[in-house]
């Protein structure tokens, strides 16, 4: 009986240690839970106030921190290394971005327009074009010279333009996979070109609708990566610095000044002048208007996409047709690239001129086309027609590694060079919309809006 009540004894007392132990254990694991609990809403904390930050206002501080580690601690290499991985990053998904944004724009596309349409598509084309050769020719006139990694440097051996015919053939037919593996954007561009009409032939609605998905969401993948553009931007500036000093930043300054400027050419002599060319009557005030109500919101939001909105409303108070408008505008968000043709020709030459190759003016006319047409594919979010600079060097035999480290200089001067680049792009949509369709409206006796005129004359027309 004795050991019957100790057993039953040590039962309890074992049971109330088991019991005892697992309410232990499930305290432990509700503190866990609330650990991780925490953990997880201190880094949604932080990642909603990084995100809370002005995207140019981050990579301010990157190139701020980086240029102090720098001077600082230039032996900690380590730090170099997020700007390693941010290129790579680029280097990964730029190819599929400039195939899926192409294609995509190629099977959207309307053809129930009129001949308004077929003019506003050549202005697109033509003053991208134009801007490409004024950036060849400022390149020409203002030699500029890059500051790049010592991995960059190769022994490139100068090539003519008949050697720059071959490589763009051999490149063309080139396994379209291929040719994404290896970052062959002639290759890329040209079959994206035949799958997007492709497309528009013979494709359903719901796999065109699909392509534009796809095309979306590499795009929001690009967004993400530029996200942390900060760290990547810090890297690659400790990285210069560390190497070449304090003079990379008088580089950048050059670069800069050449890049603003020749697109303040483009916006104050040229594109007024294929303007004028078609009204026969002072393009300025147009190229006010759309500066003032399209191109200020475009610099801030540094987005053709995003100013989407604002150049349709800007098109309804110019009094244009809502059926040309609705297309042309979205459409000039894809294609009607003058920055962006301006950046990846300038960029282009001056990672040339880094590498010690001599261009010949005929070899540059042709980057000008490829310039232009690689622009046109240029993505809608802030900085993306840096990732079509490779397509460009890539004509002069320039190693992918090269290009990519021209975007990442893209990207360190780009708090400027892409707002001033979007502002062009945006602006001139309405502005070209604008021409073809009051060409039509001379054609029918119409008058131009009010604005169009001086004072003057608009006292004597009885518009006042």
């Amino acid at each position: 009986m004795a050991r019957f009540g100790y057993d039953v004894l040590r039962f309890v007392c074992v049971h109330g240690e088991v019991r005892a132990m697992e309410q232990s254990k499930k305290e432990n694991k509700e503190t866990e839970v609330r650990l991780m609990d925490k953990v997880v809403k201190l880094f949604r904390d932080i990642a909603a106030r990084y995100n809370g930050i002005a995207l140019i206002l981050r990579i301010v501080i990157g190139m701020i921190v980086g240029t102090v580690l720098a001077l600082i601690v230039p032996n900690a290499t380590w730090i170099g290394e997020f700007g390693t991985l941010f290129v790579s990053a680029l280097k990964a998904i730029a190819p599929i971005l400039v195939f899926v944004l192409v294609a995509s724009a190629l099977a959207q596309g309307s053809s129930k327009l009129d001949r308004r349409f077929g003019l506003v598509l050549w202005l697109y084309l033509f003053s991208t074009f134009m801007s490409a050769v004024v950036a060849v020719l400022a390149s020409r006139l203002f030699p500029q010279t890059l500051a790049l990694g010592k991995a960059a440097k190769s022994d490139v051996v100068p090539q003519g333009l008949g050697q720059v015919a071959q490589n763009m053939l051999t490149d063309i037919v080139t396994n379209p996979i291929q040719s994404m593996i290896d970052g062959n954007y002639i290759g890329i561009l040209m079959w994206a070109c035949l799958f997007g009409m492709a497309m528009k032939r013979i494709a359903a609605e719901s796999s065109k609708t699909f392509l534009a998905n796809v095309a979306d969401s590499v795009s929001q993948l690009i967004r993400w990566v530029i996200n942390l553009a900060p760290f990547g931007i810090m890297g690659l500036i400790f990285t210069n610095i560390s190497e070449n000093g304090l003079s990379t930043f008088a580089k950048y300054g050059s670069l800069l000044l050449l890049l603003v400027g020749t697109m303040l050419f483009m916006v104050l002599v040229v594109a007024p002048a294929i303007m004028f060319a078609y009204l026969h009557h002072n393009p300025y005030p147009l190229v006010y208007r759309c500066y003032r109500e399209s191109g200020l919101t475009a610099f801030f939001t540094r987005s053709s996409a995003a100013n989407i909105p604002v150049n349709m409303q800007l098109c309804e108070k110019l009094g244009l047709d809502k059926d040309m408008y609705s297309v042309s505008i979205p459409l000039g968000a894809t294609i009607n690239m003058n920055g962006a043709a301006i950046t990846i020709t300038i960029m282009s030459m001056a990672a040339a001129n880094t590498m010690g190759i001599q261009v010949s003016l005929p070899a540059a006319i042709v980057m000008s086309v490829v310039a232009a047409l690689g622009a046109c594919g240029a993505s809608g979010v802030a900085g993306g027609s840096l990732l079509l600079i490779p397509m460009a060097c890539s004509l002069f035999g320039l190693s992918n590694d090269v290009a990519m480290q021209v975007v990442g200089v893209g990207f360190i001067i780009g708090v400027i060079q892409d707002s001033v680049e979007t502002c062009v792009n945006s602006a001139s949509d309405v502005e070209f919309a604008a021409t073809a369709e009051y060409r039509s409206w001379i054609k029918q006796g119409r008058q131009l809006p009010a604005f169009m005129y001086s004072k003057k004359r608009r006292k004597a027309l009885g518009i006042d």
